[in-house]
């Protein structure tokens, strides 16, 4: 298979699982009331957090897998509880922050870049484990380091959209960012279900087949 090759398919798969644009209106909403200095900053903070994370699991993923005994599964259904919380809070419209001091908007930009929108928005599981499957098909220093540049192209592709997504939100005004922050936080806690249920259902599915071994 030629680098070009994999090159779309390692571009395809992390574009189509990570979903900037998808994450581009959780993000609006979240940040709809601080400034666009603020909001490009919790945008690449969000941005950067996510490559590296990104990089070392596809790196080192399986060993810390293992070591501590960690299955995807979990991490999905962590992810969704996460996931649930922060759609519930939208839905009440109370991620939107009016009023806030200079230190205020520090905290925030610092909390929210974090978590929930770099892990686990952008970086969840099944980017995660996306990083660590294709990572154990490269065989080649060159597949490694495409593989790295896909991760780069992805997240800067990301920056750009959640940057951009930024007009929209001014173009909004505040009646606007409210509804769609509602609107957008019911989707998320569908979101939130499917990633839980997603995890449990193959630990169910363990347990059972253990006892009924």
């Amino acid at each position: 298979m030629s680098l070009f090759t994999l090159f779309v398919l390692y571009f395809t798969s992390f574009f189509t699982i990570i979903n900037p644009l998808g994450v581009m209106p959780v993000f609006m909403t979240m940040t709809a009331d601080i400034s666009q200095a603020e909001r490009r900053k919790t945008a690449s903070k969000a941005v950067i957090v996510s490559f590296f994370t990104l990089l070392a699991f596809a790196y080192s993923g399986h060993i810390l897998f293992d070591f501590f005994g960690i299955s995807v599964n979990s991490f999905r259904i962590a992810g969704g509880i996460i996931f649930f919380m922060i759609g519930y809070d939208m839905l009440q419209a109370r991620l939107g922050k009016t009023n806030l001091s200079e230190s205020e908007v520090k905290k925030y930009v610092n909390d929210i870049s974090v978590t929930p929108l770099a892990i686990p928005m952008i970086t969840g599981p099944g980017a995660i484990t996306n990083a660590i499957v294709l990572m154990k098909d490269c065989h080649t220093f060159e597949q490694k380091l495409l593989l790295f540049a896909v991760i780069f192209t992805v997240m800067l592709l990301t920056f750009l959209i959640l940057w951009g997504g930024s007009r929209i939100s001014n173009f909004l005004g505040e009646t606007g960012n409210k509804v769609l922050m509602r609107l957008m936080g019911l989707i998320v806690m569908v979101i939130a279900v499917e990633f839980f249920f997603s995890g449990l259902k193959p630990i169910l599915q363990d347990i059972f087949q253990i006892h009924s071994a």
